[in-house]
């Protein structure tokens, strides 16, 4: 059975103008991902990532560790989600019906939570047959694409292999609900808690996938408390 490890990039910049790099936080909670994966004697036969810098920078720190160098294959499909774009199309027609969407937005969006309750609604909105909006990249494009770049990493890489897959936290909780046969609506009970670095694991067989675990942090509490470190974040 072959095995492939879907990994979160470490904490984002939020707040910084270049948001797409990893902060000194997310550096090092990669690097001990990469420690962690190295003791247990995970051995990766190939490695892939979006062609964000931040997932990129995560999968070059979690695999310095490794026994042999990878080549990263850069797969755009595993990139985040547009949130941005979202926020800037939908947030309009989401506030005709949530006032509270409203009142956040003209708060600011600095602080992190008010910017996930904002992120909640819109994805909602988003995955809705509502939505229609062609400015920006749709939901059956979007969860379409991710289905199928998992479908050709299991053909690609066949039968035995492990593989490590470095991407977003909406990447990894469509491919979760996709494998689970979970609906759209039901997506994003899986985007909200995902941690920064944590690992869920899928076994496959042929293009036939199951669910192992999910947002795994464990070994970032553990090796965090060994070392004095607070190695937790969700974003």
């Amino acid at each position: 059975m072959a095995t492939i490890y879907l990994i979160r990039h470490g904490q984002a910049s939020f707040g910084a103008e270049d948001y797409d790099k990893l902060s000194e936080l997310g550096c090092r909670q990669a690097s001990v991902a990469g420690e962690y994966l190295a003791e247990c004697g995970i051995v990766f036969d190939a490695i892939y990532s979006g062609d964000l810098l931040r997932q990129r920078e995560t999968a070059q720190l979690a695999t310095a560790s490794q026994p042999a160098a990878l080549e990263l294959q850069i797969d755009p499909r595993f990139n985040e989600i547009q949130n941005d774009q979202q926020l800037k199309y939908l947030v309009p027609e989401v506030i005709k019906t949530n006032p509270v969407v409203q009142s956040l937005m003209e708060r600011g969006l600095s602080n992190s939570k008010d910017y996930q309750k904002v992120i909640d609604a819109v994805f909602n909105y988003w995955v809705s047959p509502e939505c229609d909006d062609p400015r920006i990249q749709s939901w059956a494009d979007y969860s379409g694409g991710v289905r199928q770049a998992l479908h050709d990493v299991m053909v690609e890489q066949g039968g035995g292999k492990t593989v490590g897959i470095f991407t977003s936290g909406g990447t990894i909780a469509t491919l979760v609900a996709q494998v689970l046969g979970l609906s759209a609506e039901q997506t994003y009970r899986f985007y909200e808690p995902i941690f920064n670095c944590s690992v869920s694991q899928l076994f496959y067989t042929g293009t036939r996938v199951s669910l192992s675990y999910f947002n795994d942090r464990s070994f970032l509490q553990v090796l965090g408390t060994q070392r004095g470190e607070n190695l937790i974040s969700y974003r």
